[in-house]
């Protein structure tokens, strides 16, 4: 059985990606960030876009130039400390931001890929992480009850590929990739190195590429992936 070439341009892998979607964006800070992804999407234009990202990127880099072109309606994460203008984007009542502990964000997601529905947790009780979210009690204790996060398309980054689509990532960049290509319908991955079938060591894949729709090779990385040494 001949495997299928998932390899296509950055491009047309974004182009399905309609007004309204919900996008999940790997990356926690700049490792593991599809900056060449983000961009295009931000070329491609659709707007009202509910993100599902671990953090804001910083002014100029990353998801804020989805929020410069107003594309964003809606951002599910878990802070927006390094992002002046996601912050005044906030404050002004220009998009909606849902707040999530760290590991409750990744829970969530995570429960989005395996199928499960929600997941019960203590964290955030009596604090406004609760605020309208149903409360059960379990062995004498009160839990909230935290849905599951699933996608219209994830926007992932990889080290290394292959036309598959199974990924390797380098280092921290296997953050929050793995999680969300299991919880998109979607998944467009880019990579720094696309390798033939079988240029992947089995014991070397992170996400199985089972999982993956698209898969581009990046050229030339631009300033934004610079911060990360290796």
């Amino acid at each position: 059985m001949r495997l299928p070439d998932k390899s296509c341009t950055i491009e047309s892998a974004i182009a399905d990606i309609k007004d309204g979607s919900t996008v999940m964006v790997g990356g926690f800070g700049v490792p593991g960030t599809p900056m060449t992804l983000i961009r295009a999407l931000a070329a491609h234009g659709a707007r009202g876009l509910t993100l599902i990202k671990n953090d804001a990127n910083e002014p100029g880099m990353g998801i804020d130039h989805l929020l410069q072109s107003g594309q964003v309606a809606r951002l599910i994460t878990t802070h927006l400390g390094l992002n002046s203008h996601a912050i005044s984007l906030m404050n002004e009542g220009k998009i909606e931001v849902e707040f999530n502990a760290q590991g409750i964000l990744a829970e969530r997601i995570r429960a989005g890929g395996a199928g499960i529905g929600a997941v019960l947790s203590d964290i955030g009780i009596g604090t406004e992480l609760a605020a309208g979210k149903q409360v059960v009690e379990i062995a004498g204790r009160p839990h909230l009850v935290e849905t599951a996060l699933r996608a219209d398309a994830a926007l992932i980054h990889a080290g290394r590929a292959d036309t598959f689509g199974n990924l390797a990532y380098a280092a921290t960049a296997r953050n929050f990739n793995p999680l969300m290509a299991m919880a998109s319908d979607c998944v467009i991955a880019e990579a720094e190195t696309l390798l033939p079938p079988g240029g992947l060591a089995a014991d070397a894949i992170h996400t199985s590429g089972v999982f993956v729709d698209h898969v581009a090779e990046l050229g030339e990385l631009s300033e934004e992936y610079a911060v990360v040494q290796r």
